[in-house]
């Protein structure tokens, strides 16, 4: 699902983000990046759905190498991979099931099946009462739910979530998890950059530790 191969990644002033990573993560797998903040973990994801690009090395997704697509590549890339941002990232003038709706019209799919799509997620993460409330009306816990909805609506085979739970609470965090694991169980690749290391505990899966930009620890 993705390979990295000798990848760095440098800004400006010589800043290493990331230094010679190596990883391998296999299709259907739950993997935990952890690491204090500054380690890499989001120029990682970043650099993963072809944000950013690498300095060198070879980022490979689906088999495909990333950072070599050319630009009409990106959208099919982008389309086979989910992204959960800790700030949610809802356009706070347009209600949650409009936030959606804007997923399925950029993507050129048809109105009646995209609204199909649209229930679906909503009801997936426990939204479907909600679906014409505006953002900052819901709770931060609903909101990360509603991030969670809008990533599912192109079926993505990958989804990355970076900090999922970093403004939610203790049972509002595991209410996310538990949710993440529904959507893994159903075959999902799932990677989640965190630094709550309670978390990754209570949890229990694969956990890749970056200090530095660097791999330091791959363990089970």
């Amino acid at each position: 699902m993705i390979q990295l191969f000798h990848v760095y990644k440098t800004y400006a002033r010589d800043v290493e983000a990331l230094v010679d990573i190596n990883l391998q993560i296999e299709k259907g797998e739950f993997v935990f990046l952890v690491g204090p903040s500054g380690a890499g973990k989001t120029t990682l994801l970043r650099l993963i759905f072809r944000d950013e690009l690498p300095t060198s090395g070879q980022i490979l997704v689906n088999g495909r190498n990333v950072a070599k697509l050319p630009d009409p590549s990106l959208p099919s890339l982008r389309r086979s991979i989910g992204v959960i941002f800790q700030d949610f990232k809802l356009l706070r003038d347009r209600s949650i099931a409009d936030n959606l709706s804007l997923v399925y019209r950029v993507h050129g799919v048809p109105a009646a099946v995209g609204k199909r799509k649209v229930a679906s997620a909503l009801k997936m993460v426990g939204l479907s009462h909600k679906a014409q409330m505006m953002p900052f009306r819901l709770s931060g816990g609903e909101q990360q739910r509603a991030a969670i909805a809008r990533a599912l609506m192109s079926d993505p085979l990958l989804l990355l979530a970076d900090e999922p739970t970093g403004d939610l609470d203790a049972d509002l965090a595991r209410d996310v998890m538990r949710l993440l694991g529904e959507i893994h169980a159903k075959g999902t690749t799932i990677v989640v950059a965190t630094h709550d290391a309670n978390l990754v505990r209570d949890v229990g899966r694969r956990t890749i530790l970056l200090k530095g930009g660097r791999v330091v620890e791959d363990r089970a």
